[in-house]
Parts: structure tokens; C-alpha cells; sequence
């Protein structure tokens, strides 16, 4: 690894038999009069078979009362706010809003006010908020620990990733405002948008069906609604769209960096063809003129010379794999495996190059299988990683409805009584890398925020559904055996399904009786971080940032647990 890689915590932090939380750090809100901005703390005080008692404690620092205040927060999977005193509740979409009761509740100057309330819970009991903010600031002040409370102190320890999608913009209304208002943009430390097309000449931009979205990546105007800075985009403007909006991201975000991913399963088709020695050099070229230059083709009245100048910090390489058919119609040769070595060194080249005039340091990162086969067919690993800064693994799809029995698309561990063959988990999958000669701090490590299922279950001996044969895929809004976690989440509290849970598999899955899905919700993904931290990787990245709650639940979960702890 070429460049200074963030520094890893030593050993694993313990968790606490009574649970005292200081919630979700970010930017800082001052307080009445000036000063440090105020708190809220949760205290879970007592608990009894389903049930438990919890109090919160708004601190006020500054020189005037605190009247008007909000609280928003989100509990995790299982938990429910029952009845609450002392303040006023109101409940949307999961979550719950709390402000001051009817008769008034200010916090006095350097004083504190409590309200309470009683809980249900089920599953493994987890009660601690996922998300908190009080008047629209984290619910910790967001204090950097400096005592300025300008996000300028040290860098994180671990690396936060999260893809952004393409299509996830127009398909779903996900923007990258929308990262600002889920709280999600201040908990990560890299942002990767995907993704960008390639072929034999290099990297290029189109509007035909199929091939690109030039005008959702930087043609179309945004509104002010969807604005992150919530000004609208000008007419004639050079650089609109999303490409636009991540650089207001960034802006509002100092310290977070924005990368392009090249190819994913879908546009790997020519990927081949860009590594061969006659094409590489110009390919590279293009695509570093192109996203770091940020010299865009003139399309739907936008790009233009140095449009995105200073928009992506790096290059995502997600060829869909070396050596190996990925998507059908993809072009594979067996020196594609020599080749990807040479194409990444001729990246670096010239990004160090690049770096020498500008003065920044480039990111080189590559998204890489969890199948030993693709990893011994595709990469010349020890090489690769002498040039690439981490390496972000595929820690899912390691099952799903291909298959034709149920099964867990994304463990930690080998779960007791798996019928495979040869089972996978990040364990395995990891250590085949660190075999191979990758360092554990130069992994980032894939977890989706999405599930897989299947349909026509039959209960099984255990009644779960678990290892049981399938139908096949079970209905998906964008593909079959596929759905985004906050999806997942409605579905489980609906009724007719039942959550279930393996805590040493570091899984979840629900199962109605016919549709069995594997997910993570905030518990596994906590589980699954923590596990990271303690194996030594350098972080967790998300597939996809769009499949999260609007509280934005999963990503406080991984944030809590590799850089939001005391």
C-alpha cells in the first residue's frame, strides 16, 4: 500500500451491562447565547422480560434557556417506544419526534432537563438509539473532541464507504441532499459514486439507453428542494446534475472525499479491452482527464473544459472480474489477470503524475470478489496492492436466489449447521485475500444494505425457514430475490412475518411462511463492524447508501461502532 493509511484502534471495545449512550457525533449547533452546543443522553434505567424503562437528558451549556427544543431518534430493529412522560411524542415512518410537553419544559442555562418513557423490545434486546439529532444537530454536541467544535481535529480511525448509485437519483428520488437530511454525509469519510463507463478508447459519457446517464451525472438542473445548498441551479450553468450536487456535498462536508467507480457489473463489458497493452495508456489517460481534470464532454448544455475540476479525490475500479464471465456478453481473455495489474500501475503513473502539479494526493481504490475462484483467476494480489490505497470487498451475495435453497447472503462467520460444500463468510472470504497476501488495514469490508430472498418456503424443522428448499426468487421492485433494507424493515414489522436472528453468524432474516429474506438491520450491521475493527481492517464500505432508512439508521449503526465510540 503506497499510501499513509489511517491508523487502526488497538483492541476491541467492550460493551457496558448498563447503557449509557452519547449519540451520533457531526457538526456542531451552538446553544442559547453562544457556546457549546447542547445534548441529549439516553440511559436505559431498568428492564424486564419485553419491556424496559429509559430516560433522556437534555443538557443545555449555554447562557439562555432552551425552549423550543426537538428531538428526533430512531430505535433499533425490535424496539418501540410505548408511553412516554414529560414530553410530547409524536411517531413517523419508524421513528419518533419528542419536544417540550404542552405546559412548557425549558432547559435552564448550564442545566439539564429529563423525560422518560417505557420501552417494548424483542429479539436480542438492543435499545440504544441508531440515530439522534436535537434541533437538527447530533444529539453529542458534534463536538470533534478539540473543544472548537469545527470538525478539524483528527481524522477518523476507520474508513466509512458508501456508494452512491447513479440511478438511484431518478429512480427513487435519492439525492445527495438527501445524505444531508438522512444524517448519513457527516458519517462518512468517502463517498463513491457509481457508476462510469469504459471501453477499448477509455472513459466516456453518453445519453443512449443502456450505455450512460450524462444528463442525471451533470445535464440536469437541480431545484433548490433537492439542492444540497438549496439554491437552484442556474441556467447555462457548466456543471449541473449530481456531479453538481456532490461537490455541494463536499463543500458542506469538509474533509469528505468523493470518488468515480468505473465499470460495476453492468459496464465491465469492455473493461478487458481498456487493460490490453495497446489501449491502456490513452484508456487511463481519458479517464483521468475526464473525472480529475474534470474536463467533461459537452453534452445537454453542460460540461465543458475543467467543469468537475475538483469534484473526485479518485478512481474506483470495478471490473466485473478479470479473467472471469461476469454479466453475460463480457469481454474476458486469460491475460486479463496480468493486464489489471498493468492497468492500476498505469493509473497510479499518471495520478501521481497528476498529483505532482496540483499538489493532491489521488485515491486509487478497487472493488474486489468474495469467490476464491475469481480472486485466483484475476489478481496478482501482493502487486496490486503496492498501488492501490484499499481495496473495498464484496462482503455479499455470498448466497441468494440462484441458489435453490435459502441461506445467508452475507455472515461474519460460518453459521452452525450450513449445508454448503465449502460455506463462505467475511472470515473465510478474508482471509483468503490476507493468504494472498493483502493486509488486513488495507481492506475496507462490503456490507449491504439490501437483502436477498426467496419465495415458496417451507417452515423446516426449526420453523424459520433457514437451509430450506425454494420456489425460487421472491418478488423485488427492481429485480427479483432483491430489496432495499428499508424496505425490509416495513416488511418485517408488518404483519404475518417474524424477525429472526443468528448473533455468532452476525445475521438477520424474516419469514412470513413463504418469503424468507436475509438482511441486515442495525444489530447485524453493528455486529458486522465490530468484527471488522477487531479482525484490523481499515473500515466497512455500504452497497448501497440508498437502501437505509430515512433516519439513516444502518449507517449510524457502522458509524457507532468503528468511530463513534467513546
Amino acid at each position: 500500500m503506497r499510501s499513509a493509511r489511517i491508523p487502526l484502534a488497538a483492541g476491541a471495545a467492550t460493551a457496558a451491562a448498563l447503557l449509557l449512550v452519547p449519540l451520533a457525533p457531526g457538526a456542531a449547533q451552538a446553544a442559547p447565547g453562544g457556546g457549546p452546543a447542547p445534548t441529549a443522553e439516553h440511559t436505559e434505567i431498568s428492564r424486564w422480560p419485553g419491556g424496559y424503562q429509559a430516560q433522556i437528558t437534555i443538557t443545555n451549556p449555554g447562557t439562555e434557556p432552551l425552549e423550543d427544543w426537538s428531538l428526533e431518534f430512531a430505535l433499533p430493529e425490535g424496539a418501540e417506544v410505548h408511553q412516554m412522560w414529560n414530553a410530547e411524542l409524536e411517531e413517523s415512518g419508524g421513528g419518533y419526534t419528542a419536544a417540550p410537553p404542552h405546559w412548557g419544559a425549558a432547559v435552564p442555562p448550564g442545566g439539564t432537563s429529563t423525560f422518560g418513557y417505557n420501552g417494548r423490545y424483542d429479539g436480542d434486546g438492543a435499545t440504544d438509539p441508531v440515530a439522534c439529532t436535537l434541533n437538527g444537530a447530533p444529539c453529542d454536541g458534534g463536538d470533534d473532541g478539540d473543544g472548537d467544535g469545527d470538525g478539524g481535529g483528527e481524522d477518523p480511525e476507520y474508513r466509512q464507504v458508501g456508494y452512491f448509485t447513479q440511478w438511484g437519483a431518478e429512480d427513487k428520488g435519492f439525492h445527495p441532499r438527501t445524505l444531508e437530511d438522512t444524517g448519513q454525509a457527516d458519517k462518512l469519510t468517502h463517498v463513491i459514486y457509481a457508476f462510469a463507463n469504459i471501453d477499448g478508447d477509455g472513459c466516456f459519457a453518453s445519453d443512449e439507453e443502456g450505455e450512460g446517464e450524462a444528463f442525471w451525472d451533470y445535464g440536469r438542473p437541480y431545484p433548490a428542494e433537492e439542492s444540497v445548498d438549496g439554491t437552484a441551479d442556474a441556467d447555462g450553468q457548466p456543471l449541473r446534475g449530481t456531479f453538481n450536487q456532490l461537490r455541494e456535498l463536499k463543500e458542506a462536508n469538509p474533509g469528505l472525499k468523493v470518488s468515480i467507480a468505473l465499470g460495476g457489473w453492468s459496464w465491465s463489458t469492455d473493461f478487458s479491452d481498456a487493460a490490453l497493452p495497446e489501449n491502456r495508456e490513452e484508456a487511463v489517460a481519458s479517464c483521468v482527464d475526464m473525472f480529475l481534470r474534470g474536463n467533461l464532454p459537452e453534452r445537454n448544455g453542460a460540461g465543458g473544459e475543467g467543469a468537475a475540476a475538483g469534484l473526485f479525490d479518485g478512481i474506483d475500479l470495478d471490473w466485473e472480474w478479470p479473467a472471469t464471465p461476469g454479466e453475460p456478453g463480457n469481454v474476458v481473455r486469460p491475460e486479463d489477470k496480468e493486464n489489471f495489474t498493468a492497468l492500476v500501475q498505469e493509473f497510479r503513473g499518471q495520478m501521481d503524475a497528476l498529483g505532482e502539479e496540483t499538489g493532491q494526493e489521488y485515491l486509487l481504490t478497487s472493488f474486489m470478489p468474495a469467490n476464491t475462484g475469481a480472486i485466483d483467476a484475476g489478481y496478482e494480489v501482493p502487486a496490486l496492492m503496492e498501488d492501490l490505497d484499499f481495496i473495498n470487498v464484496q462482503g455479499y451475495d455470498l448466497t441468494g436466489a440462484w441458489n435453490p435453497a435459502t441461506g445467508h447472503q452475507a455472515n461474519v462467520r460460518v453459521a452452525e449447521g450450513d449445508p454448503a460444500g465449502a460455506p463462505r463468510s467475511y472470515e473465510t472470504v478474508v482471509q483468503e485475500w490476507v493468504d494472498r497476501g493483502a493486509d488486513p488495514e488495507d481492506i475496507v469490508m462490503g456490507m449491504p444494505f439490501y437483502g436477498r430472498g426467496w419465495q415458496g418456503v417451507e417452515p423446516g424443522p426449526d420453523g424459520d425457514g433457514l437451509w430450506q428448499a425454494a420456489d425460487g426468487a421472491a418478488p423485488g421492485p427492481r429485480d427479483p430475490g432483491y430489496n432495499d433494507f428499508n424496505v425490509l424493515k416495513e416488511m418485517a414489522a408488518s404483519e404475518g412475518f417474524t424477525v429472526h436472528r443468528d448473533d455468532h453468524a452476525g445475521t438477520a432474516w424474516i419469514y412470513d411462511g413463504d418469503q424468507w429474506w436475509n438482511y441486515d438491520d442495525a444489530t447485524a450491521i453493528a455486529q458486522k463492524a465490530s468484527w471488522a475493527r477487531e479482525y484490523g481492517l481499515s473500515g466497512a464500505m455500504a452497497w448501497s447508501l440508498d437502501g437505509d432508512t430515512a433516519q439513516g439508521e444502518l449507517t449510524a449503526a457502522l458509524h457507532g461502532e468503528l468511530n463513534g465510540r467513546e
